[in-house]
């Protein structure tokens, strides 16, 4: 038996540590003095402790760890599990890179000179278009990704023919903006007629007025570009009239890197 000093040297997992997973039923000791309340353990639990420090290292919270190490035996449920693991780090890997190449852009265009807010609205009819379109609620407005994987894989299938110029944009139907729960949806204009799948469906798009302002770089100059919107419609007498749309004339689906990207972001209006 060792005692609980003991077991947090061999197990280097510190003694507050361990009298939390007591409490938890996440690593109990084999026996406790009921005179002394002294914790002691057995030296087998030496290879539990070791299961744990292993899951925590790879990501998993205490509640998770509890669950799996039912399954630690069973090779089959255990590499279900971690592969279910990798790909949600997968996920944050992606958004945090994401936040990442945000920053760095940021931090370039504030050195710009005021460059920075300066950006050039104006008034445009983006023309009736025949387009390819996935609309669902997805988790937030940085999963949108999700859906050009449905739509792109089918407009290839088909082998549908783009129009020149192309229109490939993102319409946020939210009457608000929200942190969960995005109505977004994805289309790509195409020239010809083509068969609706369960995922992707075909439509026509009547034109529309916007006021538009296109900028180059990252995602993270949008409030800027939103508000220089606003100013010019304030300005001239123009209110919002529906859903407030993205074209990516150059998209992270074409390039990696967030410096190539060149957006067009169209709030639709009319005269007051």
């Amino acid at each position: 038996m060792l005692k609980i000093g003991d077991f947090s040297k061999l197990s280097r997992i510190t003694i507050r540590m361990l009298r939390h997973y007591d409490e938890i039923d996440l690593l109990k000791p084999t026996t406790v003095d009921e005179w002394t309340g002294y914790r002691y353990y057995d030296e087998a639990q030496l290879l539990t402790a070791n299961k744990i420090q292993l899951l925590k290292n790879l990501g998993f919270g205490l509640s998770a760890i509890k669950e799996v190490l039912t399954h630690f035996d069973d090779y089959t449920e255990i590499e279900k599990i971690l592969k279910i693991k990798r790909t949600e780090l997968a996920s944050q890997e992606i958004e945090l890179r994401e936040r990442i190449n945000f920053i760095d852009s940021t931090i370039k265009n504030l050195k710009q000179e005021g460059n920075f807010m300066n950006y050039v609205v104006n008034l445009k009819t983006v023309p009736e278009l025949y387009v390819a379109s996935v609309r669902k609620v997805i988790a937030n407005y940085m999963a949108e990704g999700e859906l050009w994987q449905l739509l792109m894989p089918e407009i290839g299938k088909q082998k549908c023919k783009a129009t020149t110029p192309c229109y490939s944009m993102a319409v946020y139907h939210d009457k608000e903006f929200v942190e969960s729960n995005a109505d977004v949806e994805v289309r790509f204009a195409v020239e010809g007629k083509y068969t609706d799948t369960s995922e992707v469906k075909f439509k026509a798009i009547p034109p529309v007025n916007v006021a538009a302002c296109i900028f180059k770089d990252g995602y993270e100059q949008i409030a800027a570009v939103n508000e220089a919107i606003a100013k010019w419609a304030n300005e001239h007498g123009y209110e919002f009239n529906g859903a407030a749309f993205w074209i990516y004339h150059k998209s992270p689906y074409e390039t990696k890197n967030s410096e190539d990207y060149i957006t067009e972001v169209c709030f639709p209006v009319k005269k007051k």
